[in-house]
């Protein structure tokens, strides 16, 4: 009786050890320092001009807002010292604003602002990345939920985070250009000095008053002559937007920088030496390796030809707008164009098996790998990689 008893309870020891053993939070052993020789996570400085060139967003959210509190402070700091100067010029032509702007409301960089948050980051009692990516995977594995994380939700994780900062973004600017507070845009408001200009003088060339105009007026769905939020936000992002007459004009802009015959199409040449370049694919790149020069701009004259072929659809020899609709995506990358390339190399550096899909298991044992845009290397020689 007392033998039965005991292998029982072996037993039952036994299966409780194996059901614990396979348990998710056992997944949580797994952790990283976030501190190793020479990296270190750090609260990016982002460029906040509009020509700025793209940068990947953040991986995590928590990451993501310590880097839109930065941006903001900076962006802060930007619009004072340009109303107050201003302020400065108005003055001296007895011009009368509303209310001066105070001095206690120039933002001044505290400690907190400029290091707590990067110590934060790199306190893995505070924050661990192993732990963060057991808290986002079970958001990102949304459709379905399958334990298992796809191209589609991560490039959709990636690609939401984006609009939420370009939406954020947006808002700001439109703090700057409403001059009255009613929530909406004028022209004059975005560009105050073309109401100064002779509108003979309004250029349509790239930056020209009649250019913006042009792109003010197409973000201008309900045609009242003011952007209100979306509107504005859709102006500032034509490529991401789902206005038809936006992405009309996009092509039309296309047409007119490359039209050097002014017949509003484009001729072979015109395209080969001013788009194909701009679409051409990876592996047509790859005719440099050609074994001579001739031979390499033959290559590139029929690989030239056949696009504009195939985007020629009415077979007359030119392009217009409306054939151009194929490859907008390649002349005017948008979020999700970026949100996927991101999606991939991160399969790409943390998929293990090669499935295309990331499990929590292959995603701890590369955490670092989705911190990658917020990482600074204190020896650059310990970490040569050209990320993208």
């Amino acid at each position: 009786m007392k033998a039965a008893f005991v292998y029982l309870l072996v037993s039952l020891c036994f299966i409780g050890l194996v059901l614990y053993s396979n348990q998710p939070h056992r997944l949580k052993s797994k952790v990283h320092r976030n501190l190793h020789p020479g990296r270190r996570i750090v609260v990016r400085k982002l460029h906040i001009s509009r020509d700025a060139k793209h940068a990947n967003v953040a991986f995590d959210p928590v990451v993501a807002d310590l880097e839109r509190k930065r941006e903001n402070r900076a962006w802060e700091k930007e619009h004072f010292e340009k109303q107050h100067k201003e302020w400065a010029k108005d003055s001296t032509t007895g011009h009368a604003h509303d209310a001066a702007p105070h001095p206690e409301s120039q933002p001044e960089p505290t400690d907190w602002d400029y290091k707590d948050p990067e110590e934060y980051l790199n306190d893995e009692d505070q924050f661990n990345v192993s732990s963060r990516i057991l808290t986002l995977f079970p958001l990102i594995d949304n459709h379905p939920p399958d334990g298992r994380i796809s191209l589609a939700e991560l490039q959709d994780w990636h690609l939401q985070a984006a609009l939420t900062e370009a939406d954020h973004r947006a808002a700001r600017e439109m703090e700057t250009y409403d001059k009255n507070h009613d929530s909406l845009i004028s022209f004059a408001e975005y560009l105050p000095h073309s109401t100064s200009e002779d509108p003979t003088n309004h250029s349509m060339n790239h930056g020209g008053v009649g250019w913006w105009k042009e792109q003010f007026d197409a973000a201008d769905e309900d045609g009242d002559a003011f952007l209100n939020a979306t509107e504005f936000n859709n102006f500032l992002h034509p490529q991401d937007s789902h206005s038809r007459k936006l992405h009309q004009w996009l092509r039309k802009q296309e047409i007119r920088d490359r039209d050097h015959d002014n017949d509003d199409k484009l001729n072979f040449l015109e395209f080969e030496q001013g788009v194909y370049d701009l679409i051409k694919l990876h592996d047509e790149e790859q005719l440099s390796a050609s074994s001579s020069n001739l031979d390499h701009s033959a290559k590139r004259e029929a690989h030239a030809k056949h696009k504009f072929s195939e985007l020629d659809k009415n077979k007359d020899g030119f392009l217009t707008e409306d054939e151009l609709v194929p490859i907008m995506d390649s002349l005017h990358p948008g979020e999700a164009y970026y949100a996927k390339q991101q999606a991939e190399y991160l399969i790409s550096q943390a998929d293990k098996n090669k499935d295309g899909h990331l499990t929590i298991e292959e995603m701890l044992e590369n955490p670092y790998i989705f911190y990658s845009t917020a990482y600074a290397y204190e020896d650059y020689e310990e970490y040569i990689h050209d990320e993208f």
